[in-house]
């Protein structure tokens, strides 16, 4: 199959879409906050129709398992429980410092939390924030669920962990103590943190898939203020905040400072027990 890839920002991806339609072309799942929004910049006009769907980070792990999706931006702790689990691009959520919508909210003093509410969508801030609780205080929390229908306020847990959109509004309760997990990480250990990549099975072609990734991935780079400019308001966030989230707080290349810090991440959360 022919593909072409657009070098111009402003131009949509050009694509002949009954080409793609012609041979088996991947299922694609991506994560539907702001944060992903630079990786898809153009990339359902490459697709065939019907071929990208958007969810909650967790929920496209479950997906991608179980064969209703090909290629996903999971969480990347879900990348290491399996073996037969591949990387795919070297397009990625990551963030060197402050990462802005990774929040750990505490109503007791940080050595005295019992109970943790996990947002829904979490499974890599899931895992992070029980990492950082386990090795800095020895903490391991009883652990709940807060639903995304849920509001910080309907959990009495003594710490909540909010992922996403919501996690980017000031709270509306006052809490003992705010960890953004992102620059938590960073000032721990000195290395980047990986949210999310694309991954696949083993057993699926990429061949014709990657590349689109990466350029979606260039594409959005180029076009960060336009992305901005059109989430904002739906998001009801000020452009400038949606632009300095993206521009300043994210990163979207796996080097190997990225990896690096992927594989300590890989290292500590092994010695995790089981949520139950």
């Amino acid at each position: 199959m022919s593909i072409h890839l657009v070098t111009d920002p402003e131009e949509s991806f050009s694509q002949d879409r009954e080409t793609c339609v012609a041979s088996r072309f991947p299922r694609v799942g991506a994560v539907s906050y702001l944060n992903s929004k630079p990786l898809i910049e153009g990339l359902e006009n490459v697709l065939p129709a019907g071929n990208l769907r958007l969810d909650y980070p967790s929920r496209l792990a479950d997906d991608l398992s179980a064969g209703r999706l090909d290629v996903a931006l999971i969480p990347s702790v879900e990348y290491f429980y399996r073996d037969d689990y591949k990387i795919l691009s070297d397009a990625c959520v990551a963030t060197h410092g402050p990462v802005l919508s990774v929040k750990l909210y505490t109503r007791v003093p940080w050595g005295d939390i019992r109970t943790l509410a996990l947002d829904e969508g979490s499974r890599t801030s899931a895992a992070l924030s029980r990492v950082l609780l386990a090795e800095r205080y020895g903490v391991e929390p009883a652990l709940f669920p807060l639903p995304m229908s849920q509001s910080m306020a309907e959990t009495d847990c003594d710490a909540i962990l909010l992922i996403g959109d919501r996690a980017i509004h000031p709270p509306a309760e006052d809490f003992a103590d705010t960890w953004d997990l992102g620059e938590e990480w960073v000032n721990w250990t000195g290395f980047p943190f990986v949210f999310a990549m694309w991954v696949s099975s083993t057993t699926v072609d990429s061949s014709q898939i990657e590349p689109l990734l990466n350029q979606a991935r260039d594409n959005g780079l180029q076009n960060l203020g336009k992305i901005a400019k059109r989430e904002a308001e739906q998001l009801d966030l000020e452009e400038e905040t949606a632009l300095t989230y993206l521009k300043k707080n994210l990163h979207f290349k796996m080097g190997s400072a990225e990896q690096r810090g992927l594989e300590l991440f890989r290292e500590l959360a092994s010695n995790l027990s089981s949520p139950g």
